[in-house]
């Protein structure tokens, strides 16, 4: 989540939902009175929206994306929806290329019980009572392993460069994910690096590769894999490990020594969108506490609001190793935010998965 991806591919239909949203030309996104929303796949229940749709019967065109990559070139190269739902560390990307506009916070009912953690982040701010996103989620990156197959292993991201379990680790195929880690493990600063310290974090990575069964956003896959013991460890986020639970398979969310990665994601207003007020009573309804009680029984994520975290079950919360304050979280996380060198790192990166 981000992290942002955002943090959060939860549907086995993963791959028709994009060849869907790829075919989506500019006019079919904005045609018509319904609103047109780009998000993750998963977040495309209308348990989330109970308030919109009782106010618009027609409901909501959704497509989806692999991650935000995949989403800001599809949007920069013409696709139209009225909101789309990256990651925080992504949106001053969006803003720089005037693919959104700003959202007046006046119209956004509860925004202020968003806790001022995520309200305030700095690269949201639009000018007085403006941002350009409105967060709604946000959860963590870790490491999800079998605790039958991998033995009391040492809470760290290393498990993910064992040559002991080659073959049977995975990772997630995202900039802002998997050469973080390699950056933490390396002593890099994550988001601010040096051309030669780039070249430290590929010369990890380049360790990891040969070790791996796959770099992937497809959840539903690592999770079908980590079920049956093709994989012994991945890394995923909050949501796979409540998943494979409720399968009762045997799986822990690791706590890595070097921190678990911390996203939030939210809505963007596309910029000349048609259906503005769409989009804001789409966002409000969002924000309901019924909405992020929802995300956060159903798929282990935070909520945005105090209210949804008001509404769920102390027990549930300690059952989700979720604290109902964020700042809790992030005092030991690292939190995913904007990074310097993110066209250079994804070059990198890129390479390094070719086998460069």
């Amino acid at each position: 989540m981000s992290q942002k991806t955002p943090r959060t591919i939860l549907s086995s239909l993963l791959a028709a939902a994009l060849a869907c949203a790829t075919a989506l030309s500019p006019v079919a996104a904005s045609a018509g009175d319904k609103l047109t929303y780009f998000t993750w796949s998963g977040y495309e229940l209308p348990e989330f929206d109970a308030t919109y749709l009782k106010a618009h019967a027609d409901g909501v065109d959704t497509s989806t994306f692999g991650d935000d990559d995949d989403a800001f070139t599809k949007v920069k190269a013409g696709f139209r929806p009225d909101l789309a739902h990256p990651c925080y560390d992504k949106v001053a990307r969006w803003s720089r290329e005037g693919l959104i506009e700003p959202i007046e916070t006046s119209r956004i009912k509860n925004w202020d019980k968003i806790f001022p953690v995520f309200r305030d982040l700095p690269d949201l701010q639009a000018g007085p009572g403006k941002v350009w996103m409105v967060p709604w989620d946000w959860g963590n990156t870790s490491i999800l392993y079998r605790t039958d197959l991998v033995k009391d292993p040492e809470a760290s991201w290393n498990l993910l460069w064992d040559k002991a379990y080659s073959g049977r680790l995975a990772t997630i195929d995202a900039v802002h994910d998997t050469p973080v880690v390699a950056a933490l493990l390396t002593g890099v600063s994550p988001f601010d690096m040096t051309p030669a310290q780039i070249d430290i974090v590929a010369a990890k990575l380049r360790e990891q590769r040969p070790l791996l069964s796959s770099y992937t956003t497809d959840m539903t896959s690592v999770e079908q894999a980590l079920a049956s013991g093709q994989l012994v460890a991945a890394m995923t986020w909050n949501a796979s490990a409540v998943a494979l639970k409720k399968q009762n398979v045997p799986v822990a969310f690791m706590k890595p020594k070097e921190g678990m990665l911390t996203w939030a994601c939210g809505f963007v207003l596309l910029k000349g969108s048609p259906h503005a007020d769409l989009a804001y009573d789409f966002i409000n309804s969002r924000l309901e506490a019924s909405s992020g009680q929802k995300l956060i029984e159903d798929y282990g994520y935070g909520a945005s609001t105090t209210s949804a975290f008001d509404a769920v079950p102390k027990a549930t919360l300690e059952s989700l190793q979720l604290p109902a304050d964020p700042n809790v979280a992030l005092k030991t996380t690292i939190f995913t935010g904007p990074m310097k060198q993110a066209d250079d790192l994804a070059k990198m990166f890129e390479k390094v998965k070719a086998g460069g």
